[in-house]
């Protein structure tokens, strides 16, 4: 298997980055490294109360990238960030060739198993939120969307290719931030940690394709149980217009469609996903 990082350096400056940013964080957290068939996955946790959530990031995303998820929603819920393998971050770097969504799924039961945790609501943040429709453990009570892959192949504009392809050659603070631009509302600016933390990432590590959709039967399955999804009203690789019909269709549910917000969740917008999960939560 290829891992995440591009030499043994850049794995070290991931996680040496990774570890202080938890080292920084202003409020109590936990972490526990559980083991799976995929090697050593690290869960990063904090606040009580039930039910208890699992925070399953996106591309190249970890705990410590999700911090302002994890403060957001642990205010409410005893709340986890999972650092999928094979995304950069605490976990073990070791990634699938083939068949990565069925293998994620895989994991993430295994993870829920090891966790000892039941009665789970899942949070999916693009990737994350395919991961989290392939899974399919007894253990998950409901699942809440973001951004989700999984639906739709992604849109890939020619701006955003270009500004990605100088991204990666280039990966710095300035190229970064301008492809970050495009993955927010028009006129606002990405946090500096996600710019810092994606120049970083360039630089040490190898890129993900984006995951194809999921079989539509696989998906409708899913539907049996509780299931919300939200996407911003400016996102470019989901458009709500694309997405939509394709919820419909495939799981008989509305999306709901933040407003001002693009593919990236920035921290004004946490509390329209803590509500979106409340309503989810509420069902059970």
């Amino acid at each position: 298997m290829r891992t995440a990082y591009k030499n043994p350096g850049g794995q070290e400056a991931v996680r040496r980055w990774c570890s202080e940013a938890l080292a920084r964080a202003e409020f109590p957290l936990t972490s526990a490294a559980v083991d799976t068939s995929a090697g050593r996955v690290q869960l990063t946790s904090a606040g009580t109360g039930r039910p208890r959530v699992f925070i399953v990031p996106g591309t190249a995303s970890n705990a410590a990238v999700a911090l302002p998820w994890l403060r957001a929603l642990s205010a409410r819920w005893a709340t986890s960030v999972v650092d999928l393998p094979g995304q950069p971050g605490l976990s073990d770097p070791r990634r699938p060739r083939l068949a990565r969504l069925k293998w994620y799924g895989r994991v993430l039961d295994e993870v829920l198993v090891a966790a000892e945790a039941d009665e789970v609501v899942l949070v999916g943040n693009s990737l994350g939120a395919a991961v989290t429709l392939a899974a399919d453990s007894p253990r998950i009570a409901a699942r809440a969307l973001i951004s989700p892959a999984g639906f739709i192949r992604l849109s890939v504009d020619p701006e955003l290719a270009l500004a990605a392809a100088v991204w990666l050659l280039r990966p710095t603070p300035e190229h970064t931030g301008r492809m970050l631009r495009l993955f927010v509302a028009p006129g606002e600016d990405p946090p500096d940690t996600d710019v810092e933390w994606m120049t970083l990432m360039a630089a040490c590590c190898r890129t993900t394709l984006s995951p194809p959709p999921l079989p539509a039967a696989l998906v409708a399955s899913r539907a049996e149980r509780p299931c919300v999804v939200g996407v911003g009203e400016h996102d470019r690789f989901l458009p709500p217009r694309r997405l939509a019909p394709a919820l419909r269709r495939t799981m008989n549910i509305d999306l709901r469609v933040f407003s001002d917000m693009g593919h990236l969740t920035t921290p004004g917008h946490l509390d329209e996903v803590v509500s979106l999960l409340a309503d989810v939560t509420d069902l059970l």
